[in-house]
């Protein structure tokens, strides 16, 4: 042996399995990069080609003020920055463990001679061999899933994302990927290495890195059992370890909740609605004389999925908590009521089953300004009205506001009784999958001049907005699924780390079931400090990013509680927890007294 150096492939050989999870880490997050950069190198590409169609020549200034290049960028931005820091703590939280198992073989090298900046330099160096499988791995997944990415959205969504290179490699995500595998691996080593450099020689003999110096008050059982108290005890004594290990736990949950502000922001920027039409008929002066008998002709005709119509009546006398008011009214036929439902566009607490049919109850429209309630009555002539929803923003209005109206939104039978109109404003076509141009041809034909047909069937934003949900869900999952490799590794690693511990209790007479319920105190108490961490600075990260991205657009978005989010991101701690606990424990039971006392 040449160099102590020489030693680094010979451990990373001898502890392959134990370095797996590192791997891991480093592969994900170097994935990570390089796939969110290259989508938005393709996405640039993608409007560079669009621009040339357009304008036949552009400069780098044109794509560079260009408002989708520039959000591609700032969104890879972010996410670089974002799965940089999970990166670090991850991997950090990973090399911290298998530093404390290998106490002995530092206290060895420093009795042979090793320097404290030796040490350091082992420590990071062996982190960076890693580096030699890791970060090819991730660049060719990040390709591969671009690649893949690329395909679905050319040739399932299509729109506006048919000029996507479909086999394009992006220099910008190959090298970001490369850049944040070696730079997250040396902040992340930086830790692990000097508390490797202050194993002092000594330790060679006995194998444990506390010292005298390092005695831990009496584990305190009044609360709990031993077994629990001691667990507890193990997770707060490593105060680094506990620290780094909230840390996971807590990144995870913000990154969680960081993404469902997107989802919801994309929800604006698209708002998606079951009863989007493909076809609009209306009357020249948008007044109530397209035929209704229009619905059943067209119902029956080539390419037609569903036909459904609405009413309307402005500036209606009506009386309002003895005040008198006028408001405005919309007819939604059945079909129309059924997706206000789909869509959640009602607030809680509202009762649509009663508007149906003809009936005294009314929708109405509501906004943060309004003064409406359900439940309170109006009259129109001699009809009372009560309402019995609140939709959450106006519809009718290209910023949600209701700017001070009252807009009611009535069944179509009480519509007609209420007005005696019978024809429509507005009749709406939804065409089947296969409906053709010739399709919408004889539907214009059968129309009266005073009508106007407008073909919908290619503004709609469905494909871009299930494409952006279907990507912020799949970094979600991996997101979620790394943390929970990454706590089920480190909490397994720490049990390794204590196996001389676990052995003397062993002894003097600790079952396995006591075992197990010690160390499931320890995941537990981790989880606990990481959710309770998490949970509150994700919050505050999920209150700022939709004031920036969301309120400060979309004025009539109002905050909410992220429940479900929370809860199935904690769901997520818990189980994580709950799954480290089983192969640590096992292994604990299985292994003999006298081989857990003689582990190194």
């Amino acid at each position: 042996m040449k160099s102590y150096l020489s030693l680094i492939p010979i451990s990373a050989k001898r502890r392959k399995r134990q370095n797996r999870m590192t791997l891991l880490c480093i592969v994900c997050a170097v994935f990570l990069v390089t796939a969110v950069t290259s989508m938005a190198d393709m996405g640039v590409k993608m409007e560079q080609t669009r621009l040339l169609e357009k304008h036949g020549n552009f400069t780098i200034q044109d794509l560079l003020t260009n408002t989708m290049s520039q959000s591609l960028f700032l969104a890879a931005a972010v996410l670089f920055l974002l799965i940089l820091t999970a990166g670090v703590l991850m991997i950090s939280s990973s090399i911290n463990s298998t530093v404390s198992q290998r106490t002995k073989f530092f206290g060895m090298m420093r009795c042979l001679g090793m320097s404290r900046r030796q040490i350091i330099r082992f420590v990071r160096l062996e982190a960076l061999n890693w580096c030699k499988t890791a970060i090819p791995v991730g660049v060719v997944l990040g390709i591969a899933v671009t690649w893949c990415l690329c395909a679905v959205l050319r040739f399932i969504v299509g729109e506006e994302f048919s000029d996507i290179p479909l086999f394009g490699v992006s220099i910008a995500g190959i090298a970001s990927g490369i850049v944040v595998g070696i730079v997250t691996v040396l902040l992340a080593a930086r830790a692990p290495a000097k508390r490797a450099a202050k194993v002092s020689p000594v330790t060679a003999v006995s194998g444990n890195s506390e010292g005298p110096g390092n005695v831990h008050p009496a584990v305190n059982t009044r609360l709990f059992k031993v077994e629990t108290a001691l667990g507890v005890h193990h997770a707060l004594s490593a105060t680094k370890n506990l620290l780094l290990m909230t840390g996971s736990f807590a990144l995870s949950i913000i990154l969680f909740l960081s993404f469902s502000v997107l989802i919801e922001f994309v929800g604006c920027l698209m708002p998606q609605s079951a009863a989007a039409p493909d076809i609009n008929i209306s009357s020249t002066d948008g007044s109530n004389t397209t035929d209704s008998s229009l619905l059943s002709t067209i119902s029956k005709m080539d390419g037609v999925k569903r036909v459904y119509g609405r009413r309307s009546s402005f500036g209606v006398s009506a009386n309002l908590n003895s005040s008198a008011v006028t408001v405005d009214m919309v007819s939604y036929d059945g079909f129309d009521l059924d997706c206000l439902v789909k869509d959640k566009m009602l607030k809680k607490g509202s009762r649509i089953s009663g508007v149906y049919g003809n009936s005294n109850h009314v929708l109405a429209v509501w906004d943060k300004d309004s003064t409406l309630k359900t439940r309170d009555k109006l009259y129109i002539g001699s009809q009372e009205l009560e309402i019995a929803g609140l939709l959450k923003y106006n519809p009718f209005s290209s910023d949600g506001l209701t700017n001070g109206e009252i807009t009611l939104i009535t069944s179509g039978d009480t519509f007609t009784r209420l007005t005696g109109i019978t024809d429509y404003s507005l009749i709406m076509v939804q065409t089947t999958r296969d409906a053709s141009d010739e399709d919408v041809a004889a539907i214009r034909s059968i129309l009266d001049p005073g009508c106007v047909l407008r073909d919908l069937r290619g503004q709609h934003t469905s494909g871009t907005y299930f494409a952006f949900v279907f990507c912020i869900y799949s970094f979600l999952s991996i997101i979620a699924l790394v943390s929970v490799l990454n706590i089920i590794n480190s909490i397994s690693m720490s049990v390794s780390s204590r196996i001389k511990t676990y052995g003397a209790m062993r002894a003097v007479g600790m079952d396995g079931r006591q075992i197990t319920k010690m160390i499931a105190a320890e995941a537990f108490t981790y989880a606990l400090s990481g959710g309770l961490a998490g949970s509150a600075a994700g919050l505050l990260v999920y209150t700022l990013l939709y004031d920036i991205l969301i309120t400060a657009h979309f004025s009539y978005a109002v905050r909410s509680l992220p429940a479900i989010p929370l809860l199935v991101i904690l769901l997520f701690v818990c189980m994580a927890a709950a799954a480290a606990v089983y192969a640590p424990a096992k292994r604990m039971r299985n292994m003999k007294i006298t081989e857990i006392i003689n582990e190194l």
